[in-house]
């Protein structure tokens, strides 16, 4: 242990604990303790082994510096100031706290009364004091060693239009994988196997979305249930990893990086879910573990009349207060952090518009939307929005400023109605498959600025929406009462698994239909790992407690129709990647170019001609076709693209539809490319201009237009990629 004569003042800055080889410098925030002390543990947190007072206060910084201690020491806060809750202070030193700039963590919350400031009884309420000690049933803080030899030190960097997101789950993805050793199944090292990076490099997808990995904790409610939060949307810590990912404890960030490094090997970027809209500490009568015991009213949004209690725009109890100064440092630093020293390529944010909510209400030109736009770091890396949450003006679809991307519930939406077969849909699918040009056709941003997807995380499978007409959330303890009721979900016939053929192929054609519309829109797509094959949740829509077998990807169980499904995933991003004219950087605004004397897209009947007004507005129209002209200027420089010209048909009705193919200039040859009611064949068939193909029902089409030069080698070489891939198991 340190000497108390060989103690300096330290730094202000950084903020956290700071190793430089001859011992820590501890810095932290408080503007309104009157003291702060450092506690040191054992190796394993178990033990006390010192306590010293933090000497000096700079600009509302504690710091200290201790010489002699190294990587891996344990150790924690405890803050004095005033308990007084009324007025938003809820300090108490007998609760040890985690430094909210801790790069890593040891040990897990265990629910004690002790780990809450005020007395938990029949007669006490948030008000009252406990004096109990929490440091026994509390993690802990880890010092680390940053240093790492990176063999791929800088990002990939992807362009946004080249972009396809690949949503997991760091531990249910490898949690049943055949392949990878026991011991590293559900960890970051389980993650960063070859067979698992090579299985992902196939599917086509460019970036790995990784659900929550900060240091989460385990609701009590669900503890008491048998449960556990399996998705991890409960930050305590937004520097630190969750241990729960680690195959080991020792150089825990150095088997992070280590995956990082892996996947950008490989080409593929790594984007985290991120959640600083709220942390575990709940409303008033949560446990104090961190925020809440170093400057309540500083960290949080409290209610400006009755500051005992806590702005809830989250619906998890409390909402981080981005107004801040030192707050707003605090989530830029850490964005920072996994930026420049974990080297991640992007983020998604978990009910941003909460980031972007100033006291008076939403702003794109908030604090925080702001400091990322000037930010030289961060306005670098990928930024996605989850534009919605519960509080006032909380749907902000379309609403972030530029160099934003966004999901767009509003295309999950209306692909889904329109498969299902419901009426009056065309018209805004259309907006939808073009970019969702209504939302984001603003301010120079983007088509790739709308993140499409028709599953995610939170709601049915791919599988399951094809499969069940209701929720079926019964292990979730809450008498299915959980969940979105309104998923726009079609069981084909049967509610759940069947013998019945005909059910399963159609749902195996809808499976595909909603892929190859996803993955032919312009937009950034979003797929959902284990949907290429097929993934599974028996029913449950809000699998957000079940850790086991409904939420982990099941490798093994994947049948001859999930195989064919993952073959046919692979046609579809081969053609995207291939084909720019499925991923334009421009939106495409139907407007008729006299130069060129063309449209870049045209909406067209089965007829094979123009759509009419009135066939728009018809509520029963359900089959439609959309032209997208590859010589259509792509940039803002005069001058004609040389792309493919493709025709998608998409057919919504339950019986065969004819579809005149339509006459362009300069060619009068189309070729079928895809056909989702005939997933692979051995050739590519062509057609002329004017003959009618019999389009099954509810199934889409691609058909690329031949042409001659560059156009008619990339149909060549992709004729025999498509025959290779459906040949390869």
């Amino acid at each position: 242990m340190p000497s108390m004569t060989s103690i300096a003042e330290g730094l202000p800055f950084p903020l956290g604990a700071s190793w430089d080889g001859a011992g820590v410098n501890f810095a932290l925030f408080s503007a309104n303790a009157t003291k702060v002390e450092l506690c040191l543990f054992d190796e394993a947190g178990h033990r006390e082994l010192e306590r010293i007072e933090l000497p000096e206060y700079t600009n509302e910084v504690w710091h200290i510096y201790v010489p002699g201690l190294a990587p891996g020491a344990v150790y924690g806060y405890r803050v004095h100031g005033p308990y007084e809750p009324e007025a938003g202070h809820r300090f108490n030193p007998n609760k040890l706290l985690l430094d909210p700039y801790a790069k890593a963590h040891v040990g897990a919350l265990k629910w004690d009364h002790a780990v809450f400031g005020y007395t938990i009884g029949a007669d006490g309420d948030d008000l009252t004091f406990d004096e109990r000690d929490s440091a026994p049933f509390v993690p802990k803080c880890v010092v680390v060693d940053q240093t790492f030899s990176w063999t791929h030190p800088t990002r990939v960097r992807v362009p946004w239009d080249r972009t396809i997101i690949y949503e997991l789950h760091v531990r249910g993805y490898t949690k049943r994988h055949p392949g990878i050793a026991k011991r590293l199944r559900g960890t970051f090292e389980g993650l960063a196997q070859k067979e698992v990076v090579d299985y992902i490099k196939r599917l086509g997808v460019t970036a790995v979305e990784l659900m929550p990995i900060h240091s989460f904790v385990n609701d009590s409610y669900l503890l008491d249930k048998g449960l556990t939060n399996y998705w991890g949307y409960n930050t305590i810590g937004f520097f630190a990893a969750d241990p729960r990912f680690f195959a080991r404890g020792a150089d825990a960030i150095r088997e992070l990086k280590g995956m990082i490094d892996r996947y950008h090997d490989a080409g593929l970027e790594v984007i985290l879910d991120v959640v600083y809209n709220h942390t575990a500490e709940g409303n008033e009568r949560g446990p104090t573990l961190s925020f809440r015991g170093i400057d309540n009213a500083s960290y949080y949004r409290l209610l400006p009349d009755r500051q005992r209690y806590y702005i809830n725009d989250t619906g998890t109890g409390n909402t981080l207060n981005l107004s801040h100064p030192r707050v707003l440092q605090m989530v830029t630093d850490s964005l920072r952090y996994w930026v420049g020293e974990m080297n991640v390529d992007g983020f998604r944010f978990d009910l941003a518009t909460i980031l972007a909510r100033e006291p008076y209400g939403f702003d794109e030109a908030g604090s925080f939307l702001h400091s990322c736009r000037q930010d030289p770091v961060l306005s670098s890396v990928k930024l996605v929005a989850e534009p919605w949450d519960c509080g006032p003006g909380g749907y902000q679809v379309g609403g972030f400023p530029p160099g934003w991307a966004e999901w767009n519930d509003r295309f999950r939406d209306t692909v889904r109605a329109f498969w299902k077969g419901d009426e009056g849909v065309a018209a805004e699918l259309a907006s939808r498959i073009t970019g969702s040009g209504d939302k984001f056709n603003r301010r120079g941003r983007r088509p790739w600025a709308s993140v499409n997807f028709v599953a995610a995380h939170d709601g049915f499978t791919l599988n399951d929406l094809v499969s069940y007409n209701e929720k079926h959330n019964e292990a979730n303890g809450e008498d299915n009462n959980d969940g979105h009721t309104d998923n726009k979900s079609w069981n084909c016939g049967a509610e759940g698994p069947t013998d019945d053929a005909q059910i399963r192929a159609l749902r195996e054609r809808q499976k595909r239909n909603l892929l190859a519309t996803l993955l032919f829109a312009q937009g950034t797509p979003m797929i959902v790992a284990g949907d290429e094959f097929g993934r599974t949740q028996g029913g449950n829509n809000n699998a957000y407690c079940q850790d086991n077998e409904i939420s982990w990807v099941d490798w093994e169980g994947t049948d001859d129709d999930g195989r064919a499904l993952t073959d046919f995933v692979v046609k579809l991003t081969t053609l995207r990647h291939t084909l720019p004219v499925l991923r334009r950087n421009r939106f495409l605004t139907g407007q008729f170019d006299e130069r060129q004397q063309l449209s870049e897209v045209r909406w067209l009947s089965p007829a094979g001609a123009d759509l009419t007004e009135d066939q728009w507005n018809d509520p029963s129209m359900r089959c439609f076709g959309v032209l997208l002209d590859g010589r259509a200027q792509t940039s803002g420089i005069r001058r004609p693209a040389s792309d493919a010209t493709l025709l998608i048909v998409m057919n919504a009705h339950h019986d065969i539809v004819e579809f005149k193919l339509p006459d362009i200039a300069g060619s009068d040859q189309w070729s079928c490319l895809i056909d989702t009611n005939v997933p692979v064949r051995d050739e590519l068939p062509d057609f002329e201009s004017g003959d009618v193909y019999q389009v099954t029902g509810r199934s889409l089409l691609l058909f690329a237009l031949h042409a001659k030069g560059q156009t008619q080698r990339i149909f060549a070489s992709l004729g025999k990629k498509l025959t290779e891939d459906a040949d390869t198991k």
